[in-house]
């Protein structure tokens, strides 16, 4: 809703539409400037840090699994990783592969569900994805069966498609077979061309002339695009050890907020995810990924947020592209997980989630209980830079009629594809008692 007079004009969302959690926007504006903009989450926070301390570190897979039903793998992955750089473990790397495969299938799913369902209605006109399918059924039938193939190999790898329970600590309960395996490469060739075909579809959408002046954040891993691992990278020339960047992030809490908002030390503000993946790691695309994006108009890096769209279909094409590879050389580990021995020490652990870094941090005595746990979400580290982003946009779109002016301010926060629920994990509690 937007209302105001001709000097004075707010534009306030009460409840976002399209995105995974309970948030609002307000943006106000005075003589024809952007005076203020607020992206308020107030889901009630879940504590998961707090869930976690006294348990062993043998259940932080499957305890932060439930952070979110849309990136569960990035939460095994992510929390996998702590503990064993914690107990000084290291994988084979046939379980690394097995891992990337898994992780696949939640990029191609969670990035497919993103594209069709929340964020292509907005650059077509239509309320929601209901409408979108009566007006173009076939291209939603596309997406809905890219999902499909991403949950297929959430299933095959991690036993389900939501909150998998095939993973653990030191790789697998068990590994499926050579042939279990193979029975998703015809539906992943299918998924292949679908995804070439969505890039080209979104890629000729209209998008608003719109630049941010962004400081990427992303893992980068020499020879591969980044998913399950790598050191952090920034395009202002950061490189360091995920447990580095750990100790660079500070996490305040915001009045208006239940999800902590972080920046790098130093007071400055980043962002993850597909933009900064794709800035930092462009040249790592396999070629069918690199020649969509090519065919779409992308450059080696993407600045205009209404474009991320873009991105993320590039990335579908390439996590169909990295499924195929992974199969064809797979080999079953055996055994299908690593022994890792408890250990008091603190371990970090940093994946990329669909929507961008995430990292871990557990700190375990000798026993493997966990004695203090920090989570960073992606949302969280990007809160700040998409109310920057939303100033910028509502800036540039003042001349807009109000109920245009609103949408595209929350279209703005949806081009980052936020995951409240993820955010909203934790916030300090104080009981004084008198």
């Amino acid at each position: 809703m937007t209302h105001g007079s001709g000097a004075h004009r707010t534009v306030a969302v009460e409840g976002l539409s399209r995105v995974e959690g309970e948030g609002s926007l307000r943006v106000e504006v005075r003589d024809g400037v952007v005076h203020d903009v607020a992206l308020s989450i107030f889901e009630p926070p879940r504590f998961f840090e707090a869930l976690l301390e006294g348990r062993q570190a043998s259940e932080a897979p499957d305890i932060t699994a439930r952070i979110c039903g849309i990136c569960p793998v990035a939460y095994q992955m992510s929390a996998c990783a702590a503990v064993e750089d914690a107990c000084g473990v290291t994988v084979d790397q046939r379980i690394t592969a097995l891992r990337r495969l898994l992780y696949c299938g939640e990029w191609i799913q969670s990035h497919a569900l993103h594209i069709y369902l929340l964020h292509a209605p907005d650059f077509l006109g239509c309320a929601d994805a209901v409408e979108l399918a009566e007006r173009d059924r076939p291209s939603v039938e596309r997406g809905l069966a890219l999902k499909r193939t991403g949950n297929l190999i959430m299933e095959t790898v991690g036993g389900r498609a939501i909150h998998p329970v095939n993973v653990r600590v030191g790789g697998f309960y068990r590994a499926p077979t050579v042939a279990e395996v193979g029975v998703l490469v015809e539906p992943l060739r299918r998924a292949l061309d679908a995804a070439v075909a969505t890039v080209a579809w979104v890629g000729g959408f209209d998008f608003p002339d719109v630049e941010g002046d962004y400081r990427f954040v992303a893992l980068r891993s020499p020879g591969r695009y980044p998913i399950e691992s790598g050191r952090v990278a920034s395009s202002d020339g950061l490189d360091t050890s995920p447990a580095g960047f750990a100790d660079m992030v500070i996490e305040e809490h915001v009045a208006r907020s239940t999800a902590l908002h972080a920046r790098i030390e130093g007071r400055l503000d980043y962002l993850t995810g597909p933009l900064a993946r794709y800035a930092l790691n462009s040249s790592e695309l396999p070629d069918p990924a690199r020649q969509a994006a090519e065919d779409a108009g992308l450059g080696m890096i993407c600045t205009n947020p209404f474009r991320s769209i873009v991105v993320r279909a590039v990335e579908l094409v390439f996590a169909c592209h990295e499924a195929l590879r992974l199969i064809a050389a797979y080999e079953p580990p055996d055994p299908p997980a690593a022994f890792v021995p408890p250990r008091a020490d603190v371990g970090t652990g940093a994946t990329e989630a669909p929507r961008g870094l995430l990292f871990h941090r557990y700190e375990l005595d000798e026993n493997g209980l966990i004695r203090t746990a920090r989570i960073v979400p992606p949302t969280s580290q990007n809160q700040i830079t998409i109310e920057s982003d939303l100033r910028r946009v509502a800036q540039a779109s003042l001349e807009l009629p109000d109920d245009e002016l609103g949408w595209r301010c929350e279209q703005a926060v949806r081009n980052h594809d936020p995951c409240i629920s993820c955010a909203a994990h934790f916030l300090d509690v104080t009981v004084a008692r008198r």
